[in-house]
């Protein structure tokens, strides 16, 4: 079993499959050093951990998911010699990327504000969440005489588009929770009492579904991002195919019928006909 308790910036719990963790890095959870390291740590352990099926961030302070990436470190970056381009990805795009592409869902619980490269993290991970009234999202780099470079500028344009992406990285604006649902940044905008239920009972449902399925859907609906439509749909047709051979497809879709799928009240019921497969 993983040994999540090296951690003293998270406080990291496994439920029904689902490793949750939860951001504590007073006085407003700013992505220190340490904080990067673990949370690059942490997901590294949940994407090879066959016990988590699905991975949840958040955080108990009512006020910040992560405020931002700790500036004071950014400052002492190298700046005398001349900017090099690198070859291959590192540092906080690789964090970013082991998020993205683990072959399970991960979801941001954003109940308060998040601010540059926990913004960044958040649009890594599949699914956003906040709580209406609280959850502000921001990207303050560009007033600071830098860009956002954890991946912010091209995570934002492919979630909300073009003209929207740079009203919020040139604008440095404040992004509301409403204002975010309704332009694609956040899943969905709840109140803030519901928002942690919904949540943790999301993410325990997905964690009953089979990992071979989860893992073969979450890399297909991601080629969208970097193959044609072509490519892509060919893509999805093998993915189906391996999705067939796992047996616990064929002994859900047998179950699906023993249980009164394709029955008028088995799919007026769907998700109650679908909790009996598991």
């Amino acid at each position: 079993m993983t040994d999540y308790t090296p951690f003293n910036l998270l406080n990291v719990e496994i439920q029904d499959g689902v490793a949750f963790a939860t951001i504590d890095a007073p006085p407003m959870n700013v992505m220190v050093r340490d904080l990067f390291a673990q949370l690059a740590k942490f997901g590294n352990a949940v994407a090879a951990d066959d016990d988590v099926r699905a991975v949840v961030l958040r955080s108990d302070d009512p006020d910040f998911f992560i405020a931002h990436f700790d500036v004071s470190l950014i400052s002492t970056f190298p700046f005398e010699t001349p900017a090099e381009k690198p070859t291959e990805l590192g540092g906080f795009h690789l964090m970013c990327e082991t998020y993205r592409t683990m072959p399970k869902p991960t979801i941001a619980e954003i109940a308060g504000r998040v601010g540059g490269g926990g913004n960044e993290l958040a649009m890594s991970c599949d699914m956003r969440f906040g709580a209406i009234g609280k959850t502000v999202i921001n990207q303050m780099e560009v007033p600071l005489g830098i860009l956002p470079g954890g991946t912010g500028t091209q995570r934002l344009p492919r979630l909300v588009g073009r003209g929207r992406a740079m009203e919020i990285i040139l604008g440095g604006i404040d992004v509301d929770a409403e204002t975010a649902e309704s332009w694609g940044l956040l899943n969905r905008a709840l109140p803030p009492d519901e928002l942690r239920p919904f949540v943790t009972a999301f993410a325990k449902r997905l964690a009953t579904y089979p990992p071979v399925a989860m893992a073969a859907a979450k890399a297909s609906v991601a080629n969208a991002d970097t193959m044609s439509l072509h490519d892509a749909m060919l893509e999805e047709a093998y993915l189906f195919q391996t999705t067939l051979r796992d047996p616990e497809a064929r002994r859900r879709m047998e179950k699906f019928i023993e249980v009164g799928g394709q029955t008028r009240d088995g799919e007026k019921n769907l998700i109650e006909t679908i909790d009996k497969l598991a």
